[in-house]
Parts: C-alpha cells; sequence; structure tokens
C-alpha cells in the first residue's frame, strides 16, 4: 500500500502567485507516482486568493483540496493543517509556504531518503537576509541548541517532510496561538532524537506580493517566538510525548 502525502500550504494574500505554485507542486508530485493530496489553507486572505485557488482546484482536480480557516498568523495555520494530517490518516505531510521562494525541483531528494528518516528538511539556500533577520535565525537556531539539543541548522526552514507517526504528538501539545511551531518542532526532534536528514534548497526572493512581516513588526514577532520556544521547553507537553 502506497504511503499518502499531504502538502499543508499557508496562504495569505497570495492570489498573483497561488494558482502557479499550486499547478508547479501537482504536475511535480504527479510526476513522481506519488500518492498526494496539496491542501493550501486560505488564512483570511482580505484578496481573492480563496476564489483563485477555488477555481484553479475546479480545475486541476481532486489533488487539490482548498480549506478557508479565519486569521490565525501563518503558525496557526500550519498547526492547523498538521493537525488534520493526523485525523485524516496521513502517513507524511510536507510544508511549504506558498510565496514560489521555495520550489519543488529538490522535493524528490527529500522524498526518496523518507524511508531512512522521520525529518527531512530543505536548508534555505541563497536567501538574502537583513541584518535583524540574520539576527533572528541565530537567535533561533541558538535557543533550540541550548533548550532542546542539537537539531537541524534551518530550525524554522518552510520546506520540510515530516513522519506523521513520529509528529503526532507534538502536533497536538503545541498550542495554536504559537507563533513559529516550527521551531518549536526541530527542537522537539532534537530532544527525542528523531532521525533527521537536511539538504540545500535553492531560495530566491519572491516576485509578486509582499511579505507579511514588516521590519518594524519582526523584533516584536521574534521576542515572542524566542519566549514561547523557550517556555515550551520546560513545558509538560515538551516532556510527555515521543515517537
Amino acid at each position: 500500500m502506497s504511503e499518502k502525502l499531504c502538502v499543508v500550504m499557508p496562504v495569505y494574500n497570495e492570489q498573483e502567485a497561488i494558482v502557479a505554485v499550486l499547478e508547479k507542486w501537482d504536475a511535480a508530485l504527479k510526476v513522481l507516482g506519488i500518492d498526494y493530496e496539496i491542501r493550501p489553507y486560505n488564512d483570511g486572505s482580505k484578496d481573492n486568493s480563496l476564489a483563485v485557488m477555488k477555481d484553479a482546484a475546479a480545475r486541476l482536480g481532486v489533488s487539490i483540496n482548498v480549506r478557508d480557516k479565519p486569521n490565525g498568523g501563518h503558525g496557526n495555520t500550519i498547526l492547523t493543517g498538521y493537525r488534520d494530517t493526523v485525523a485524516d490518516g496521513f502517513d507524511w505531510v510536507f510544508q511549504v509556504d506558498s510565496d514560489d521562494e521555495m520550489g519543488p525541483e529538490k522535493f524528490n531528494e527529500l522524498w526518496s531518503r523518507r524511508m531512512e528518516y522521520d525529518f527531512l528538511v530543505g536548508i534555505r539556500d541563497g536567501r538574502k537576509q537583513a541584518l535583524p533577520r540574520k539576527v533572528i535565525s541565530f537567535a533561533s537556531r541558538l535557543s533550540v541548541r541550548l533548550f532542546y539539543g542539537r537539531s537541524v541548522w534551518d530550525v524554522n526552514s518552510p520546506y520540510r517532510l515530516m513522519r506523521v507517526s513520529a509528529f503526532r504528538d507534538f502536533y497536538s501539545n503545541i498550542p495554536l496561538t504559537t507563533f513559529a511551531p516550527n521551531v518549536i518542532l526541530s527542537g522537539l526532534a532534537a530532544r527525542y532524537r528523531l532521525r533527521c536528514f537536511e539538504t540545500r534548497v535553492p531560495q530566491h526572493d519572491r516576485t509578486t506580493g509582499e511579505v507579511s512581516i514588516k521590519e518594524w513588526k519582526l523584533f516584536k514577532a521574534a521576542v515572542k517566538s524566542f519566549w514561547q520556544t523557550i517556555a515550551f521547553s520546560f513545558s509538560s507537553a515538551a516532556f510527555c510525548t515521543g515517537k
């Protein structure tokens, strides 16, 4: 019996890019012969993202399952998607963002190695970061290493393939209000010694839309993420789960 893959893709105000992104991923996964479903989660977009996704799904077929939810932010949206994959019996979940900064070209490298690992991550290669974002990335990586253990390098990468059976309890225990659950999940992978693999995946700047977090909000968001990551590491939820 083939393993079932769910692609969780958070979407917020991406009407200009999302159709091409869905088409690209749908075509790539079809070529690989995977039993898959792509789930773009509309996170209360204020533009036409939901409508254009529904049109694309009607044209592309049952492999695209559009989900709509009130705005809750990136963290809330991907956690909702992760929890849904548990409830719906998927074997693997792959999370990728909808901004087209990272394409499917390297996905098969992760998928082809899945039997040996529980957690397979694409390191963002060629990423151009201003100094504030570099500091935040460093702080996230440091907080994971200090409070959870040595994990993957790109702890907040939005290009990650996870074995659902290894992560299912983590998904349910991380609060839906968490700003950056992917950072905590990287930490839990270290704490529970999950089998991890990393490879470099090209990242290019977006050509449409705009980032959802402006620079002036960035440090506030980073502080929130930093303290949530540390607080969770000491919570009972972080110690009552495992493979």
